[in-house]
């Protein structure tokens, strides 16, 4: 699987994925899924909000397990974020056929729509929409770098965004989801395991800085004269940073966009993107309201205008403690349990269905890049463990 599976969407200059979703990689990738499942003899579907779905048994008997992640990308992410939850859960699905068991629950692989928001800025699209976190008329607002609307990309992939939104249904008929995931940090190397049982999500969420000033040239413009935006944008970063470490949480500019962005030119336009995260909310809301008070003390200093739109917010996720004990218990009491800051389609899900998450050791921590990595062995001793939740959840 793995092998069919590397060269989609992966850029032969980085060896990162630029799989976006609604893209020529993402149609390759849902084709990957398809084939895979209908090579195992499951029925497929492709929700009203793009999610592919590959069911044992019928999806409209209750009470269904369910287990999988994305196959989506960053730009230029690694081989292991989202598609080893999805490998992991058809592996899984092997095992258990080659166990013999008996299958008293409906199981089904899932493969989420747009989780890393890498084309539209917003992450867990198809999780989001599924769950009524996101409503229709605020994905028809979502447009992607070149203009084109999430509702344009759909049709233009083939998939009718006309009956997006909420999916009570589907969820009403899921009793349990377990999302397998590369760890994202180094928890489990530090421990020496293998494999890790997800406590809680760190509460997150995304806010877009808007820093407004005057164009003018480069070589002729005084400095004293000047209204850069690019400098009160530069401290704000160094705020973040400074913030951050005071509350024991984590903040980054990752993404900026810069107007007329001419090497000659001085900014009318920095638009910069803040992803904040912490361990309680309490932490959260002082870096985020420090990083803003410095940001608009910095731009009065300048002459800046400054506008901050928060894009997304998601609280604490702490997960269902019975499926989170359940796990425990099948996998061993000395499994460790370990809290993350990044975001699942899990944590999305888990105010409408019972989940948890199983995390395989990332002997770097390194995620995101392509530098992502786990080393076989781990990744087996992952899919034995998915193997062991089904089969509890699934055959008894």
């Amino acid at each position: 699987m793995w092998r069919s599976l590397r060269p989609l969407g992966r850029s032969a200059a980085t060896g990162g994925y630029r799989r976006y979703a609604w893209t020529g990689a993402d149609a390759d990738c849902r084709l990957w899924f398809r084939m895979q499942a209908e090579a195992r003899r499951l029925d497929v579907e492709t929700d009203r909000n793009g999610n592919q779905w590959a069911w044992l048994g019928d999806p409209t008997a209750g009470d269904a397990v369910v287990t999988g992640s994305h196959l989506d990308s960053v730009p230029d992410g690694g081989a292991f974020d989202g598609p080893l939850g999805v490998v992991s859960a058809f592996a899984a699905l092997d095992e258990l056929r080659a166990r013999g068991v008996s299958f008293k629950r409906p199981l089904a692989i899932v493969n989420f729509g747009d989780e890393e928001g890498a084309r539209f800025g917003l992450a867990c699209v198809g999780s989001r929409l599924t769950a009524g976190r996101l409503t229709k008329e605020q994905a028809y607002e979502l447009r992607d770098a070149d203009g084109i609307t999430l509702p344009q990309a759909m049709e233009a992939a083939g998939h009718d965004p006309e009956g997006i939104g909420p999916d009570p249904e589907r969820l009403a008929r899921i009793g349990a989801f377990v999302e397998l995931h590369v760890e994202q940090g180094r928890a489990l190397d530090l421990s020496g395991d293998a494999v890790g049982i997800a406590s809680a999500i760190w509460p997150h969420g995304r806010w877009r800085y808007d820093f407004a000033g005057e164009a003018n040239h480069a070589g002729t413009t005084r400095l004293v004269d000047r209204r850069d935006p690019m400098l009160t944008y530069a401290e704000t970063v160094l705020a973040a940073r400074r913030e951050a470490e005071l509350a024991g949480a984590v903040a980054t500019f990752g993404k900026i966009a810069v107007e007329p962005n001419g090497v000659n030119a001085i900014p009318s336009m920095v638009r910069g993107w803040l992803d904040a995260r912490a361990a309680d909310q309490g932490s959260l809301d002082a870096v985020t309201a420090g990083v803003e008070a410095a940001a608009r003390a910095y731009a009065d200093r300048h002459g800046i205008d400054l506008a901050v739109v928060q894009e997304s917010y998601t609280p604490v996720v702490d997960f269902s403690h019975t499926l989170r004990d359940e796990l425990s218990r099948v996998l061993g009491e000395k499994t460790p349990v370990l809290g993350t800051g990044a975001g699942h389609d899990a944590g999305i899900l888990s105010e409408s269905i019972p989940t948890a998450m199983l995390f395989v050791r990332n002997p770097t921590g390194v995620s995101h890049s392509p530098a992502e990595f786990a080393a076989e062995d781990d990744c087996v001793a992952g899919v034995r463990a998915l193997a062991d939740v089904l089969e509890e959840l699934a055959c008894r």
